[in-house]
């Protein structure tokens, strides 16, 4: 599969590049290959084309160019566009794919795209320190060098006029990607759909991090085999990594937003919220969100409520009836069950006979869910409702106390904020004090501050009675995971004490379905009776 990768380069010395494309590189690092005298080593394979420059001359061409038009002097100006098309390794063996073949493609696509531009059109075939993978380097100076026909891709009248810069918008990506499909496809080489989104988008600064955090591990862990230690991790992850397997984990899991949402949320601290129809993330070390965009498609809102979806029907079919004795076995959802009047003390309803009927037919409705309710959770004896109940609300206790002792935690910590701030913001006035020769006018001076800092001396000793105080950065850390997990704790408990409601709402209802039957009863054995006494 060929893929296209794009990077933009602020770097004004274009002679790196073309050290870049003939010499051996240090992949991890991003460093010549020096051999032992201290010159750089020619790679063993490379084809090198130069479009509208000299190869050997390109740095010098395109500063004269930058200098006629006065463009890329400054340093945030973007100098260079650097494309790469790398090439499947199957290609190789199953469709004789060569370094000149594959050199050939990538002049034909950049003469292509790139019209107008100064290029570097340059194949290897050694892949990333060597993996096999051919692939093609095309390198343009960001300012076109002569005019060009306008195309499909282009915006602006400008983008065909020499002098003005390259301009890479949404469209223009899409073009690059289904050139270089076509071409693939005409070739009879291996390829993906570069037009769906990737499902997990991986950048190359993150693909480099992890190369050289694999290899770092690696060196790391031979040094604990040789002590004779077994290493507990041997695969490198990235923070986007660990993101997106914490994400995956929980989806896999989840029957619904909210409760992927409140797991996310409990288990890792990660924040998740639905805005405009799409899902952003916050873990615990960020103060932005990240886009479900710049993880991959596996992570956006619709793959993720369809998986939800599917969890929910596989649970149903895998647990048709609810079992009493397991709260849990299902995840709750609230219905709209009402509880059943009580016409006897309804005062209105006794006042008003047409209200009286409609409420009587609005009781026979809800008598009619509750049975449903009852059958639909599998509750084939009272006992077993009830039971139910009380198990329900010992987990809302449980999960109350939970958040209580949480959040008396969480004002232990704001507590430690709040005086260890006023402690480092009056520490210096207070050592001014102990230094001074006249310390009863010093104090009169600064009274108000040398009370604070010895107020907040004393409640910080009280919670470290060690006399080490943690840092500020440790406590907010701690604040910020407290925060989550109260949250999480609350979220937890609103959810038992509704399931506890609804709950009592269902016991009161079929209570009143067996008093009814009973009052029933009794109404047709004493009407018996009269007509025996008749």
């Amino acid at each position: 599969m060929a893929i296209l990768k794009h990077i933009a380069s602020k770097n004004a010395n274009y002679g790196s590049a073309i050290d870049y494309l003939k010499y051996q590189h240090d992949e991890f690092h991003l460093v010549p290959v020096l051999d032992e005298s201290g010159n750089m080593l020619l790679r063993e394979e490379f084809y090198l084309d130069g479009l509208n420059c000299n190869p050997e001359t390109f740095d010098l061409e395109c500063e004269l160019l930058n200098q006629q038009y006065h463009k890329n002097n400054t340093y945030d100006e973007i100098k260079s566009h650097h494309y790469i098309i790398s090439h499947d390794p199957r290609d190789n063996a199953d469709h004789d794919l060569t370094g000149e073949r594959a050199q050939a493609i990538g002049l034909e696509y950049a003469k292509a795209n790139f019209p107008g531009h100064q290029a570097l059109v340059c194949t290897h075939t050694d892949g990333n320190n060597g993996t096999g993978n051919i692939h093609t380097h095309i390198i343009i100076n960001s300012l076109r060098k002569s005019d060009i026909e306008p195309q499909t891709y282009t915006e602006r009248p400008i983008d065909c006029k020499a002098g003005y810069k390259h301009h890479l918008t949404k469209d223009y990506l899409k073009h690059l990607q289904k050139s270089l499909m076509d071409i693939c496809q005409r070739e009879g080489l291996h390829q993906v759909d570069l037009l769906s989104p990737a499902a997990d988008k991986i950048t190359q600064q993150e693909y480099h991090a992890q190369r050289r955090g694999q290899l770092n591990l690696d060196i790391a862990n031979m040094e604990l085999l040789g002590d004779g230690i077994t290493p507990m991790h041997t695969t490198f992850e990235t923070n986007k990594e660990k993101f997106r397997n914490a994400i995956s984990d929980i989806a896999e899991r989840a029957t619904s937003f909210e409760e992927f949402q409140r797991l996310l949320k409990a288990e890792y601290g990660i924040l998740v919220k639905d805005h405009r129809g799409r899902f952003s993330y916050l873990p615990a070390d960020r103060q932005k969100f990240i886009s479900a965009r710049a993880l991959g498609s596996n992570y956006d809102r619709d793959r993720l409520l369809r998986i939800f979806a599917e969890n929910a029907r596989n649970k149903e079919r895998n647990n048709p009836h609810w079992a009493a004795d397991d709260p849990m076995a299902i995840l709750f959802i609230k219905s709209d069950l009402r509880l059943v009047v009580d016409l006897q003390t309804c005062v209105k309803a006794q006042q008003s006979r047409a209200y009286a009927q409609k409420v009587k037919i609005s009781n026979l409705q809800q008598m009619a869910r509750t049975v449903a309710y009852v059958q639909e959770h599998g509750y084939d004896s009272y006992e077993k409702l009830s039971d139910t109940t009380d198990a329900i609300q010992s987990k809302m206790a449980k999960a109350r106390s939970d958040a209580k002792f949480t959040e008396a935690k969480l004002k232990k910590v704001n507590e430690q904020i709040r005086y260890l701030g006023q402690y480092l913001s009056t520490k210096s006035v207070y050592g001014d004090f102990l230094k001074s020769g006249n310390k009863k006018s010093f104090r009169q001076a600064h009274a108000e501050d040398i009370a604070k800092y010895e107020e907040a001396l004393r409640i910080l000793k009280q919670h470290s009675p060690d006399g080490r105080f943690p840092t500020m950065k440790d406590l907010r850390a701690e604040k910020e995971q407290l925060t989550i997990q109260k949250d999480a704790q609350y979220d937890t408990y609103h959810y038992f004490k509704d399931y506890h409601r609804e709950l009592q709402t269902v016991c009161a209802n079929v209570d009143n379905i067996l008093g009814t039957e009973r009052e029933a009863r009794r109404e047709q054995q004493q009407s018996r009776k009269n007509e025996h006494s008749l």
